[in-house]
């Protein structure tokens, strides 16, 4: 994607490589952006980006979703008397 290879190029030689350093970095480039200017990006994207995007975010939403539920979460019961 060409956004991200631009961005990369940079400050790749201000990154240290871990997660903090993506995630700061992106909130970053698209805080003074528009709804109008993601559209733009997006159309600019392949079929293939968009669906990986959209699915990544799905599935993250999903997941928030879950965890705020307290979905696959183990919770004992006061009242079980078997301990492992």
């Amino acid at each position: 994607m060409k956004f991200i290879d631009d961005l990369y190029e940079l400050y790749k030689d201000q990154l240290v490589g871990d997660e903090e350093d993506a995630i700061a970095l992106v909130l970053y480039a698209l805080q003074d952006h528009s709804k109008d200017d993601f559209i733009k990006l997006i159309q600019e994207m392949s079929e293939e980006e968009v669906y990986q995007m959209l699915g990544n975010y799905l599935i993250e939403k999903l997941k928030d979703k879950m965890d705020k539920e307290g979905i696959g979460q183990f919770t004992p019961h006061a009242d079980s008397k078997n301990i492992h």
